[in-house]
C-alpha cells in the first residue's frame, strides 16, 4: 500500500468514526462495513477532540458578552446537537437497566426499552447539572481553563470509554444494539492510536494536572469495568455511552480541583 493510499485509508476511518458518533454527515464516497467500524474505534478520541473544540469555540466566542452560565449552557448544547445526545441516551438507559433490573437479563431487556424511566431521568438530570456547575466554576476561575477543559474532557472521556472494547466482553448479540458493529473487536493498533489521542491533549496541561487526570482516568476505567462485569457481565453500546459521560464529568472534577491547568 502506497503512502497516499495509507493516508486515504486513515481519513476514511476517521470519517466513519465521525459519521457514527456525530450528526455531521459523511461524504457520499465513504463506504461503511463492519471491518471499518471496528478499526474506526482508533479515532473515537479524535471525534471527541472535534466535538470539544467546537464546543469550546462557542464558549470562547460568547463568554465576553454573556454570563458564564449561559455560555457554558450554549457550549453544552453544541455538544449535544453534534452528537444527537448519543452518549447521554446511553447513560439514561444504563441507569434504568442497572437500577430497575434484578438479573443481567432483566437489565439488558430494560436497557433496550426506548422509554425513559425514573432512574435514567434522574441520572441524566444530575449529569447535566453537574457538567454545567463544574464548567461554570471553571469559567469563573478562568475562561481559558473552562474552554480547555471542554476539549480535554470530550477527548479523554471517549478514550476511556472506547478502550473498554479492547479488554471486555460484548454481552448483547441481537440487532438492536447501538454499538454492535463496533464492539466485536479492537486490535492493539486501534488501542494504541486511541490512547495516543488522549495523551496528545494531556500534553497541553501542566504536569500536575496531566498526571492527576491520567491516574484518575486509569482508576475510573477499572472501577467502571468492575461495575459492568458485576451488573451484566460485560458491556453494551449503552454502557459505553454511560462510561463516556461519567469520565467526562470526572475530568471536570479533576481539573477544577487541580486548579491552574495552563
Amino acid at each position: 500500500m502506497s503512502e497516499r493510499e495509507s493516508w486515504h485509508k486513515e481519513i476514511d476511518l476517521f470519517l466513519v468514526a465521525m459519521g457514527y458518533f456525530t450528526r455531521i454527515p459523511m461524504p457520499k464516497w465513504v463506504e461503511v462495513d463492519s471491518d471499518k467500524l471496528n478499526k474506526a474505534s482508533r479515532y473515537f478520541g479524535l471525534v471527541g477532540l472535534l466535538v470539544g473544540l467546537l464546543s469550546a469555540i462557542v464558549f470562547w466566542l460568547t463568554q465576553n458578552w454573556l454570563p458564564a452560565g449561559v455560555s457554558v449552557l450554549l457550549a453544552m448544547l453544541v455538544g449535544v446537537l453534534l452528537t444527537g445526545g448519543f452518549h447521554e441516551d446511553g447513560l439514561a438507559d444504563t441507569f434504568d437497566g442497572f437500577g430497575g433490573g434484578w438479573t443481567a437479563e432483566d437489565k439488558l431487556r430494560i436497557m433496550k426499552d426506548s422509554r425513559l424511566g425514573s432512574y435514567g431521568a434522574l441520572a441524566l438530570m444530575l449529569a447535566l447539572l453537574l457538567k454545567w456547575q463544574l464548567l461554570v466554576e471553571l469559567a469563573l476561575y478562568d475562561p481559558v481553563v473552562a474552554g480547555s477543559a471542554l476539549i480535554v474532557a470530550h477527548t479523554v472521556s471517549r478514550v476511556v470509554s472506547a478502550s473498554i472494547i479492547f479488554s471486555e466482553k460484548y454481552v448483547r448479540d441481537d440487532e438492536t444494539s447501538k454499538s454492535k458493529p463496533l464492539s466485536q473487536h479492537q486490535g492493539i493498533n486501534e488501542l494504541l492510536i486511541l490512547i495516543a489521542s488522549g495523551v496528545l491533549v494531556l500534553l497541553f496541561l501542566k504536569g500536575l494536572a496531566a498526571l492527576s487526570l491520567l491516574l484518575v482516568m486509569i482508576g475510573l476505567r477499572r472501577l467502571i469495568i468492575v461495575i459492568f462485569r458485576r451488573q451484566i457481565g460485560g458491556y453494551t453500546g449503552d454502557t459505553l455511552g454511560a462510561a463516556q459521560q461519567i469520565a467526562e464529568i470526572m475530568c471536570y472534577f479533576v481539573l477544577l480541583v487541580v486548579g491552574n491547568i495552563l
